[in-house]
């Protein structure tokens, strides 16, 4: 990574999960260890409030030649698991180390716990992203991940934290020497967005309890864009703002060439994680006025979750 290169704030909001909204709390937790929700409970803060990064860091986020249509989506990470492989195991603590593009998740997903684990555990895993907007010498990326992370600690059994997924944008120079602008977060929009599985034993066939609850806030949102720390004046001099003042930048207006709303970008990423919303599906609501305008019946489902993203 060149020293000189520019860097940005990164900084992260984290709201706990209100226990109140588990199916558990109804009756008081009766008959749940409290050693279980350690980890949970101690869960009040991010990790780490701000970062500085390299915006070289973000080329993970670059789309592949082959992907410069907008809303053609690509893998970032992709999902390793399939009908035949199963899932990953349930009795771990420490993730695998990140490598390749799984390194700039892991790092941003650090700052709110120690712990992620950049592929989730069941399918549909990974991360996907497509081009939203372009300009002359910029992209608007909209990206998805699915991720997790394991809150517990020996001696106690794992306890998984799984979120229904991280959604969000950057907004960034084509060869991501610059970063405009970068914003990640849990959907709250639901009354219900994480999933919480926990261990009763040390090893894989141990009894394991599963609830699910809404988390009011996990976001990471960069304070501004990039900027160089060295520049030099027109009389070639050098200017470093880590030795003295801080430097005051000017960013000209992105004026986009083409681009899609966010709703047809993240609309996009949701059919590649969950192949069965290429099929319209219409809040109870609305069904009926539109079953009636098209002559067709409705195909009512009650879930206590939703099937199209990871709390369920």
């Amino acid at each position: 990574m060149d020293p000189n290169g520019e860097t940005l704030s990164i900084l992260a909001k984290f709201q706990p999960l209100l226990m109140e909204t588990m199916t558990k709390s109804k009756d008081g937790f009766l008959g749940i260890s409290h050693v279980a929700f350690t980890g949970l409970r101690n869960w009040t803060a991010p990790a780490s409030p701000l970062s500085v990064m390299f915006a070289r860091q973000f080329k993970a986020f670059l789309p592949p030649k082959n992907k410069l249509e907008l809303g053609d989506p690509w893998w970032i990470i992709p999902s390793e698991l399939n009908i035949f492989t199963g899932y990953l195991p349930n009795n771990r603590f420490s993730p695998p180390a990140p490598k390749g593009k799984e390194v700039i998740i892991h790092k941003l997903l650090s700052m709110f716990h120690p712990r992620p684990f950049v592929k989730t555990r069941f399918a549909p895993q990974g991360a996907v992203a497509c081009i939203q907007a372009v300009a002359e010498f910029y992209y608007k990326i909209a990206f998805r991940i699915h991720a997790e992370f394991q809150l517990n600690e020996p001696p106690d059994f794992p306890f998984w934290f799984s979120p229904a997924q991280f959604t969000g944008y950057i907004v960034f120079s084509k060869d991501s020497s610059h970063v405009r602008e970068f914003k990640l977060f849990v959907p709250n929009n639901r009354s219900l967005n994480v999933d919480m599985e926990w261990l009763y034993g040390a090893s894989e066939s141990s009894n394991m309890e599963v609830d699910i609850g809404y988390l009011p806030q996990m976001e990471l949102e960069s304070l501004g864009p990039s900027t160089p720390s060295v520049i030099h004046d027109e009389n070639g001099n050098v200017i470093d703002s880590r030795e003295g003042e801080p430097i005051q930048f000017i960013f000209e207006d992105i004026s986009w060439q083409k681009e899609i709303s966010w709703e047809e970008a993240s609309g996009k990423l949701e059919v590649v994680m969950y192949p069965f919303k290429k099929v319209s599906y219409f809040p109870f609501t609305q069904a009926f006025e539109k079953a009636k305008s098209e002559g067709k019946l409705v195909h009512s489902i009650l879930l206590w979750g939703a099937l199209d993203d990871q709390s369920c």
